[in-house]
């Protein structure tokens, strides 16, 4: 079987107008991880889906570890999608709709470097709106500062993420206070040089080989901090790599967004607003190793300071370690 670019969708709901265009875009590539609210009798053209009975049967050491009910079941996803031999992983949610704008992407980009050691607010680079990504600390998100970076080069960058059309990928806070349906520019795209943070998320992302276990989403982080306090994690062993994060623009997806409670929301981002910024001094701090083939042990180095820190609990290593082991037996295999 020749590798071709896939995509990892999870749902509780019907077959939505996003997962209907995404498996004629990855025909017979569309893996759809379903829970326990997912419809029994879920079923769309050109999607490889799987059931929650039938996850249990993939073998894969993680599964026990799965939990139900949670988002980071997409894990399995991730890690069915390396067996079938991807050579880029989509990594994408429901109700997103690709664009016009929309395309296979390359690990090769051409974009602007930020420098500026420190956190960075990404989407001032593609909207003068006062707009922030979720999981941005919100002393962050309101400080107006200037985005200064440099002249356009091209490199390999593994992990790269797109942007979304009319309902963007926000914290609560700036959907209860400031709701407006935004459209983003059409501009070059931005890299981030080592110590240059921002969150990025699960909605349009790709992720090539080399990063690919940094996907682990953490079992036992909220639902609204899961795959924000992934993107620190990766970030942070992306450096070690020797490749840094990629944001594009235009909007490749448009988000007809399922419905959430934002009160709901905001408490699971609570976590967030409270300790991301020692999450990433704590990452920030550690020494780790270098080179290819040092992803696996670093993301262990990286949950083990978070959890010796108090922001995981214990029984999150178990589950890291579940996951390194089918990663590496599937690089291996």
């Amino acid at each position: 079987m020749s590798p071709k670019p896939h995509c990892v969708v999870t749902t509780i709901n019907p077959p939505t107008a996003g997962v209907q265009k995404l498996g004629k875009l990855f025909p017979g590539a569309l893996i759809v991880v379903g829970d326990n609210k997912t419809p029994s009798n879920w079923s769309c053209d050109d999607a490889w889906f799987l059931p929650i009975k039938g996850q249990y049967k993939s073998g894969f050491e993680f599964v026990d570890h799965a939990p139900q009910n949670h988002y980071a079941r997409k894990n399995i996803g991730y890690l069915q999608a390396m067996r079938l031999g991807a050579s880029v992983i989509y990594d994408t949610d429901d109700d997103n709709i690709p664009s016009k704008a929309w395309k296979l992407r390359g690990k090769e980009v051409r974009a602007r470097v930020v420098g500026a050691q420190g956190w960075c607010n990404v989407y001032q680079c593609f909207h003068t709106a006062r707009i922030w990504p979720r999981g941005l600390p919100l002393e962050c998100a309101l400080a107006d500062k200037p985005l200064a970076t440099k002249t356009l080069s091209i490199d390999s960058s593994p992990i790269q993420q797109g942007l979304a059309d009319l309902s963007p990928d926000v914290d609560a806070v700036w959907r209860l206070v400031m709701p407006q349906r935004i459209v983003f520019r059409k501009k070059e795209s931005v890299t981030l040089a080592d110590g240059v943070w921002c969150p990025f998320n699960s909605q349009t992302t790709w992720w090539w080989p080399e990063a690919y276990a940094l996907m682990y989403l953490p079992v036992y982080a909220t639902f609204r901090m899961t795959d924000i306090w992934r993107s620190f994690i990766a970030q942070r062993c992306l450096w070690q790599l020797g490749y840094s994060v990629t944001f594009h623009s235009p909007a490749e997806v448009v988000q007809e967004r399922n419905p959430h409670d934002l009160m709901r929301d905001f408490k699971d981002e609570l976590p967030g607003y409270l300790r991301n910024q020692c999450i990433i001094e704590r990452l920030g701090g550690l020494r780790l190793k270098r080179g290819p083939g040092t992803a696996c042990d670093n993301l262990i180095a990286c949950y083990d300071a978070l959890i010796t820190d108090g922001t995981l609990p214990p029984a999150e290593m178990a589950s890291v370690m579940a996951w390194a082991s089918d990663v590496r037996s599937l690089q291996h295999g």
